[in-house]
């Protein structure tokens, strides 16, 4: 009688100690819970990602820094070229003289009008007094983006006629705006002409991303480059 109650003691407690138990799902959840197997691959497939975004987009930023300081060395050259070359505007360089009527005697006392002529995209616009001032003349655009004596980037034999494009391949004139304002300086009738102050900017010229173009917007980001002077003498 002893003997057959220690066996059937011990059958249902070998039994559900065993291999052959059966589990219940809640018992499933908490070894599923307890299970550490493939961890690692998850923390690497996680980290892996923002890894690359980090190594790639150091990458993007020094490239970018690189195209802004280009950019701004060129729009520095392209003013400089502006203050000292033919505008693309048509008689802007005239306009001191046909303000103050023909004949008449350059005199410092007789204030040049203010005038704000922008040159863009192929077309020049002016406001305040702009006589004689009309057209556009693509030659004298060229002139400053591609440097004097040349037609297109990196073709000049001598780095005094360097263009804005010969610091930054990818300016085109299309790139260009040129705008000049009177602030004071000159007189009318002055026959070297106005003496605006030009500011030369980019525009419609994104920062180029290899990795990051797509993400975030980080593609249309405009390269903000731009420079002013004094113009000197508005004649090629």
């Amino acid at each position: 009688m002893v003997l057959t109650q220690r066996v059937n003691w011990f059958v249902p407690a070998l039994a559900g100690e065993g291999a052959t138990r059966m589990r219940t799902p809640t018992m499933c959840r908490k070894l599923f819970r307890r299970d550490e197997n493939g961890s690692v691959l998850v923390e690497v497939t996680v980290m892996i990602p923002i890894i690359f975004m980090v190594v790639l987009g150091s990458v993007d930023f020094l490239f970018a820094f690189y195209q802004w300081n280009a950019a701004a060395k060129a729009v520095q050259l392209g003013a400089r070229l502006a203050a000292v070359s033919t505008p693309p505007a048509n008689g802007l360089t005239n306009l001191s003289t046909a303000v103050a009527g023909s004949g008449a005697l350059p005199s410092p006392v007789a204030a040049m009008p203010y005038f704000k002529v922008t040159c863009v995209a192929g077309t020049c616009s002016c406001a305040g007094t702009c006589t004689g001032v009309s057209g556009y003349t693509a030659t004298a655009m060229n002139q400053i983006v591609y440097g004097r004596g040349s037609a297109a980037c990196n073709d000049v034999t001598s780095v005094y006629n360097a263009g804005m494009c010969d610091f930054f391949p990818r300016i085109a004139p299309a790139n260009v705006r040129i705008v000049y304002e009177q602030t004071g300086l000159g007189y009318a009738g002055r026959f070297g002409g106005p003496v605006p102050t030009i500011t030369v900017s980019l525009q419609n010229l994104p920062f180029q991303f290899y990795f990051l173009g797509g993400f975030m917007g980080f593609g249309n980001i405009q390269i903000p480059a731009s420079a002013t002077t004094t113009g000197e003498d508005l004649s090629g």
